[in-house]
């Protein structure tokens, strides 16, 4: 192993292990079939362990979806989600009046601060073929100073997400998506306003790589306080920094080196995380995540008394009309909508 710029190769699971200011990174993929009349999957459930399907089962889960697969209403406090859809849809919705549907190369960025509840749904639009899901979902924490902020939730659409195509020497290209941080001058879109990734000398960075066969890229270097993950999950071999690596394996990187990728046979698909630690204590019972086991407490005694504002939606797994298409309503009543 090149100690000099790999730390550590880790096996990947369903839920992606990650470094400070990270909490954890899930990459769900499930190619879920024809859609029925309520969105759902048009198809027995029978065999499912519902209200907590987590299991892969006939190629997708339900997850906490009882009709239609998903996150039903849920409570959050002190940290972000930063969700990042491939493919397919997710409707959203929350205590705060917002909502939207979003997918196909958007990016959902929001910032639960004191407290709100949300829902993340994946309706299943077509009736007529397979509805596939691909996303990323990475939980950003939040430092103590920014715990309490006001909930905000913020559209990085993918019209608005620079794709950089760099091409080596032989003419391989690879395509970098970014959705947080910089590559060769290209910036992302600003994240939500208290986010730790606000501040660029946090270092925040957050690529999705794409390089054809056979092709080369050196990831540019950070600071040596920066912390760097490679996450390698779909592909046959790549080669980090001289190292062999074979698919869904992570790499913790030291992030002050330049480091050589060499790709193997066909396309491969990775993953970068990289920022600079929080350095604070770390608290989390489930959906909070805070500084002190006495303000876990506090959450859940909020959360009991306050319901973090209730929930203005008429179902805990609310999903929108089946012919809208991509849109977001935000809690001060302005409307974005997309093609």
């Amino acid at each position: 192993m090149n100690h000099t710029a790999i730390i550590n190769i880790r096996e990947l699971g369903f839920q992606w292990e990650t470094n400070n200011p990270f909490l954890f990174c899930v990459h769900h993929v499930d190619t879920y079939p024809r859609g029925n009349a309520e969105m759902g999957p048009d198809a027995s459930l029978d065999g499912r362990k519902l209200g907590n399907d987590f299991v892969l089962k006939d190629g997708w889960r339900m997850y906490h979806g009882m009709k239609i697969p998903g996150f039903p209403v849920h409570p959050h406090r002190g940290f972000e989600t930063v969700t990042i859809v491939l493919e397919g849809l997710v409707d959203h919705a929350d205590s705060m009046d917002s909502c939207g549907r979003y997918g196909h190369g958007d990016v959902q960025w929001m910032t639960a601060g004191a407290g709100m509840q949300h829902a993340e749904m994946f309706p299943l639009l077509n009736e007529d073929k397979e509805n596939p899901l691909e996303l990323f979902q990475i939980w950003l924490n939040l430092p103590a100073e920014n715990k309490f902020v006001k909930p905000h939730y913020k559209m990085l659409w993918k019209e608005d997400i620079p794709r950089l195509t760099l091409n080596d020497d032989e003419g391989k290209s690879t395509e970098v998506i970014i959705v947080a941080g910089s590559v060769q001058g290209m910036q992302a879109p600003q994240p939500a306003p208290d986010s730790w990734a606000a501040n660029v000398e946090n270092e925040i960075a957050i690529w999705l790589i794409k390089m054809e066969a056979g092709g080369e890229w050196k990831l540019p270097p950070a600071s040596e306080e920066a912390v760097r993950s490679l996450y390698f999950h779909k592909g046959s071999t790549i080669q980090v920094a001289g190292e062999e690596v074979s698919s869904y394996k992570a790499v913790d990187l030291r992030s002050e080196k330049e480091v050589l990728l060499k790709n193997g046979a066909g396309e491969s698909y990775l993953f970068l995380l990289q920022g600079r630690p929080i350095n604070e204590p770390v608290v989390q019972y489930g959906p909070f995540v805070m500084n002190t086991q006495s303000e876990i407490q506090q959450a859940i005694d909020d959360y009991r008394e306050t319901e973090f504002g209730g929930w203005p939606w008429p179902r805990p797994d609310q999903v929108h009309e089946r012919k809208r298409g991509r849109f977001a309503r935000y809690s001060n009543g302005e409307e974005e909508v997309k093609s």
